[in-house]
């Protein structure tokens, strides 16, 4: 069977939320969305489309972006920024609290990422969960670190060393009633198990 092109797959409607005070109240550029876009569109072969939203360290505003992008139709919801231990730092306590159920496996395999480089990633907050059919990530806010948490740690000959989060992410959204996600391989190597069946074209 010849494998699906991006024309067969479904659009996967993703949300990407940047919060930060002060790139919100414009004193530097955001690069969390860009570094998102760019990431995503090298990882995944579906075609995509983003809903995007750049907010201050809000409680109650990060929980009603959650919801709307939710209630949008989003498969896949993705933050950064605003989960570590400081005081403004609420991205996690605005997840959990819109959440249906939670995913810790995500949050321990981040921090598993993060203490390759640095011990104060035990310092992260970083959780997913579900909501409905959307499956909603913290992730960190440099650009650097967000694609070593989705893409995973590869060694010199380019072999993955820690695997990254996103080759548990396609299987996730299968399970909560999503779209059937592709990865392109050379990026991030989605895993299902051998029980796993693409549902058929309506």
């Amino acid at each position: 069977m010849s494998s699906p092109t991006a024309t067969t797959l479904e659009t996967a409607r993703v949300g990407l939320v940047s919060i930060s005070d002060r790139a919100a109240a414009g004193v530097y550029t955001d690069q969390g969305l860009p570094a998102l876009r760019h990431w995503l569109g090298r990882a995944l072969k579906n075609p995509l489309h983003f809903d995007e939203r750049l907010i201050p360290d809000e409680q109650a505003g990060i929980s009603a972006t959650l919801v709307q992008l939710v209630e949008a139709g989003c498969h896949l919801v993705l933050t950064t920024g605003g989960t570590g231990p400081a005081p403004r730092d609420v991205t996690p306590e605005a997840t959990l609290a819109v959440a249906d159920r939670e995913l810790p496996g995500f949050g321990e395999q981040m921090r598993q990422i993060g203490l390759a480089f640095v011990p104060t990633a035990i310092l992260s907050r970083q959780v997913a969960v579900v909501r409905g059919r959307c499956l909603i990530i913290n992730l960190p806010g440099q650009p650097k670190s967000i694609q070593e948490t989705l893409e995973g740690l590869k060694d010199a000959q380019g072999m993955p060393r820690v695997p990254g989060i996103f080759a548990a992410v396609p299987y996730c959204i299968d399970l909560i009633g999503g779209p059937w996600l592709e990865t392109h391989e050379a990026v991030c190597a989605a895993f299902r198990p051998k029980s796993a069946r693409r549902p058929a074209p309506a």
